[in-house]
């Protein structure tokens, strides 16, 4: 199952999806599932969820993986026809320093760029190796023949406009995937091939679950809502964290224990660690220290559910992430272990 998710990661990362502005991966989405089926809904937040049912309809699962990444929005036009970018999501300005965007306008039009410092030219500016990363320095250069803010203006581009970073995803001979917004898309691709697999193999899942691909996670707000007073179980399938301190790595599924929400449902991660030792799943147990889910979200907005956290292990958080065919394999294989199990 793996290189059908794989093509499906590298289908939508290709599909611009900053926070605020995912109405047409979403819509892609919906297609996809209609094609397959289901009977996608998509809610006034503009998140979609499908909802597959069980033979248990009284006790029901809600499972996420969010559509939505890092991003930025025109802050202002320059009077060099240049943008100031403000930054939706978490991350930093170094982050996105040298990368090619899109400024999608509010008329429709597209337009490709270049994220850079003011201060770029060493032949110009002495302290282009030192100046900060900042709003102040950082900005877009635009590729069409302007040098005013009116020139810019005229283009259509204005405050508001969103600017998407281009994804630059490879597959590597040795496994790897590396692509900026593997956080969420492979997870996104994991849940919308398990769903492809039921249909083709005619699976009944033992519990009515709700397969939610929200919209808002990187800001805080995802999928805290529309969920079934029948819900007993929600898991949050996103990244792992990797760095100093980590466990998680790019060839196992990594559960997390606890982020900066606070633990997670302790019972519900036994359960999920005990389903990898029984299937002989790779898995690391991690503390995200600066990180929220979507389920920690629910949690903060009241949802009375036990909440869960695993995902893929992803290097280089939000900025160019990567991870390995080993670590998909192994969260796919724990998705679906799970959602064939019984909840206890």
């Amino acid at each position: 199952m793996t290189e059908q998710t794989i093509d499906k990661v590298k289908q939508l990362t290709n599909i611009p999806s900053p926070t605020g502005n995912t109405y047409e991966i979403i819509s892609v989405i919906k297609e996809m599932m209609e094609k397959e089926g289901y009977t996608p809904v998509i809610n006034r937040k503009g998140s979609l969820m499908i909802t597959v049912e069980g033979e248990n309809t009284e006790q029901e699962r809600f499972i996420t993986a969010h559509v939505d990444t890092l991003g930025a929005m025109v802050r202002a036009v320059k009077p060099d026809g240049r943008l100031k970018i403000d930054l939706i999501g978490g991350f930093r300005f170094n982050a996105i320093e040298g990368e090619y965007c899109t400024i999608h306008t509010t008329r429709g039009e597209t337009y490709k760029g270049t994220i850079l410092m003011h201060q770029t030219s060493v032949h110009v500016y002495k302290d282009a190796g030192e100046a900060a990363r900042n709003q102040d320095n950082i900005e877009v250069r635009i590729d069409e023949k302007v040098t005013t803010a009116e020139e810019t203006k005229a283009l259509g581009i204005s405050v508001g406009d969103f600017i998407s970073f281009d994804p630059r995803t490879e597959i590597t001979d040795s496994g790897f995937i590396k692509s900026r917004h593997l956080d969420d898309k492979v997870s996104v691709a994991i849940l919308l091939q398990f769903l492809s697999k039921i249909v083709k193999e005619k699976i009944t899942l033992p519990h009515t679950t709700h397969f939610f691909i929200s919209n808002n996670e990187e800001i805080g707000y995802g999928g805290n809502s529309n969920i079934s007073d029948k819900v007993v179980e929600y898991l949050a399938v996103d990244m792992g964290a990797m760095g100093d301190d980590q466990q998680t790595d790019e060839y196992s599924v990594s559960i997390c224990v606890k982020d900066a929400s606070g633990p997670y449902h302790y019972q519900f991660r036994k359960k999920l660690t005990q389903l990898c030792e029984k299937y002989q799943i790779p898995y690391q147990l991690d503390i995200y220290p600066f990180y929220g889910s979507d389920a920690s979200a629910a949690m903060k907005a009241g949802a009375d559910v036990r909440h869960a956290l695993i995902g893929a292990g992803i290097d280089a958080s939000h900025a160019y992430e990567r991870t390995h065919n080993d670590s998909i394999k192994a969260t796919e294989n724990l998705v679906e272990q799970y959602l064939l199990s019984f909840i206890d």
